[in-house]
C-alpha cells in the first residue's frame, strides 16, 4: 500500500530508472542508447519465406540415406579415446599402481568412487609406495564418464577403456569392486602381494623403470 501511495510525480535521482506499475509509462535515463539489431530485417519475399527457412534441415535431410546402427549385430568400434569402463593398472611385475591416495574419489563430481587406503609391510607389499588401496569401489549408477578421476591419479594407476557394454538388471552389480577393476596378469607379472622386482625404492617405478600393465592411455 505504501507504493501506491507514493507521489509518481516526484523526480528519481540521476541515472535512476523509474518505473511506473500497472501499466503506466516508464522513464528512461536521456544517456541510454536506443537498440539497434545487428542482422537487418528481411523485407519482401525473404520475410515472406523466413518461418519456412529454419525448417531448411529438416526437409534437407529428408532426401539423405538413412543409417541406423545395427547393434548389438554390429557394433561400431568406438573412439581411440573414449571414455568406457575404468581399468586400475599393473607395472610389470604385478604390483598395483594404484597407492590409495583418494585423489579420484576427492575429483569424482558425482562422488561415484569410494577408496579405503591401506599401508604396506614387508610381508605384504600390494604397490611400490606406502600405501595401497584395500577397497576400490566405482558406483555405475552415478559415474558420468566425465574422466576428471583418471586426470586426478598421480602414478597412472586409474584410466578408461573402450569397454561400454555396462547395462544391467541389478543395482548391486553395477558397483564394481577392485577385482573387477583391476587389469589382469601378464606374462611375466606376479599376483601380489609380494617384494618390488623392479627396483628397490617406489621412486623407482614412478620414473618408469616400472614399466606398464593393462592399458595406460
Amino acid at each position: 500500500m505504501a507504493d501506491d501511495a507514493r507521489d509518481l510525480n516526484a523526480p528519481t535521482g540521476e541515472g535512476e530508472v523509474e518505473v511506473i506499475l500497472r501499466g503506466g509509462a516508464v522513464d528512461r535515463p536521456a544517456d541510454v542508447t536506443p537498440y539497434e539489431p545487428l542482422i537487418e530485417a528481411k523485407t519482401g519475399l525473404g520475410e515472406l519465406l523466413a518461418p519456412v527457412a529454419g525448417f531448411g534441415v529438416t526437409f534437407a535431410s529428408l532426401f539423405r540415406p538413412t543409417v541406423t546402427e545395427q547393434y548389438p549385430y554390429e557394433k561400431v568400434p568406438t573412439k581411440p579415446r573414449f571414455h568406457g569402463r575404468h581399468q586400475l593398472n599393473r607395472y610389470a611385475d604385478g604390483l598395483e599402481k594404484c597407492i590409495g591416495c583418494e585423489l579420484c574419489a576427492w575429483a569424482c563430481p558425482a562422488d561415484a568412487i569410494y577408496v579405503e587406503g591401506a599401508d604396506n609391510t614387508e610381508d605384504a607389499r600390494y604397490s611400490p609406495g606406502e600405501r595401497y588401496a584395500a577397497v576400490y569401489q566405482i558406483n555405475y549408477l552415478r559415474c558420468i564418464f566425465c574422466g576428471l578421476c583418471i586426470e586426478a591419479c598421480p602414478t597412472r594407476s586409474l584410466t578408461m577403456t573402450n569397454e561400454y557394454e555396462l547395462a544391467d538388471d541389478s543395482r548391486q552389480d553395477l558397483i564394481f569392486t577392485k577385482t573387477q577393476l583391476l587389469s589382469d596378469l601378464l606374462p611375466g607379472m606376479e599376483q601380489p602381494p609380494h617384494p618390488m622386482r623392479l627396483g628397490e625404492k617406489d621412486t623407482d617405478y614412478y620414473v618408469g623403470a616400472g614399466g606398464t600393465g593393462g592399458s595406460d592411455r
